[in-house]
């Protein structure tokens, strides 16, 4: 190979990471904002990089994502949100009740999709769900309302219980709306109504040694993302002590939870990773009105039933979505 040759071959090869990092600078940048974990929500950021792969942008091709994940604390959700808005990102993705708050208190410029678990009006998110206005949209779930049936589903398969405990996050702001809706549901049931609040793995543990020295018959437990980022934990203790447990997501009965109602929540992340590409793509928030999931899944465990010698109603096991055995 000529010298001249050589020297151009290698000042090409120079240009091409030059060349990479110019692309990547030219790239938007979606700000994720999560107050779970990464491990725990592994299934969940696939689905919202399928949604935004449905409206042209891939992670790393022509879009950057940079991840915000609060570990189940709450109060690290202010610097994280502020860092994201520091960084010039082009949207939040606020994926959590309480991350929303956060992002909102951040920035009222950049456009934020949230994901959360209540009314986005009565939080004063948005003005409306059709027309949202400002800088929010995004997808609520019924997670509050919800509990109210999940403790209906309980009262079914433990019918002998007459008390239920709800195991919430006191720093929550789910814990107040919960505990409201699944008092409300105990008085239509005649089921009495036991509260216990955990923040950390080992109040988690003094939360089931109480249930257990109070005797109560079955435990519902929030929809909070501090106990989904701590979902073996929990569902460990309730084998551990035979308590028959409720959980939102199917996440909990795939590893031994008895059973779970609620939103399929990849698809939800989907619907989100939609509209942060929508958004991309020029449209603004208040032209996308909030949506709402219309798939639940009822997920019952029966290899957990038959430990807890529990006869299933077969009006459930009908209805059930999903049956694990």
């Amino acid at each position: 190979m000529r010298r001249r040759e050589f020297i151009s071959l290698l000042g090409g090869a120079a240009a091409w990471p030059l060349a990479a990092s110019a692309r990547q600078l030219r790239m938007p940048v979606v700000g994720f904002l999560n107050a779970g974990s990464s491990v725990a929500y592994a299934k969940q950021v696939t689905g919202f990089r399928e949604g935004l792969s449905k409206t042209g942008y891939v992670e790393g091709h022509n879009v950057l994502i940079e991840y915000r994940w609060a570990e189940g604390n709450n109060e690290r959700l202010t610097a994280l949100a502020a860092d994201l808005v520091q960084r010039h990102v082009a949207v939040i993705a606020a994926t959590t009740l309480t991350a929303a708050p956060a992002a909102k208190a951040a920035t009222r410029i950049i456009p934020i999709v949230f994901l959360i678990g209540g009314d986005p009006v009565e939080l004063g998110f948005v003005e409306s769900m059709d027309r949202p206005r400002g800088n929010m949209t995004g997808v609520a779930v019924l997670n509050v309302e919800l509990i109210a049936k999940r403790l209906e589903l309980l009262h079914e398969l433990v019918p002998k219980a007459d008390a239920v405990a709800v195991l919430v996050n006191p720093n929550s702001a789910y814990t107040n709306p919960e505990t409201s809706h699944v008092r409300e549901a105990g008085l239509a049931v005649g089921v009495k109504v036991l509260v216990l609040a955990a923040s950390n793995e080992n109040e988690i543990v003094v939360a089931f040694e109480n249930l257990v020295r109070q005797k109560v018959g079955a435990l519902i437990v929030s929809a909070d993302p501090f106990f989904t980022s701590r979902r073996d934990q929990v569902v460990a203790l309730a084998a551990r002590y035979s308590i028959p447990t409720g959980y939102q997501w199917r996440d909990f009965s795939e590893i031994g939870g008895l059973v779970s109602y609620g939103a399929d929540r990849v698809d939800i992340y989907r619907q989100t990773g939609v509209y942060v590409g929508r958004i991309l793509g020029g449209v603004h928030p208040s032209d996308l009105p909030v949506v709402q999931p219309t798939k639940f899944e009822l997920v019952i465990n029966l290899k957990t039933a038959k430990a807890l010698d529990l006869a299933i109603p077969q009006a459930l096991l009908a209805t059930a979505d999903e049956l694990i055995e």
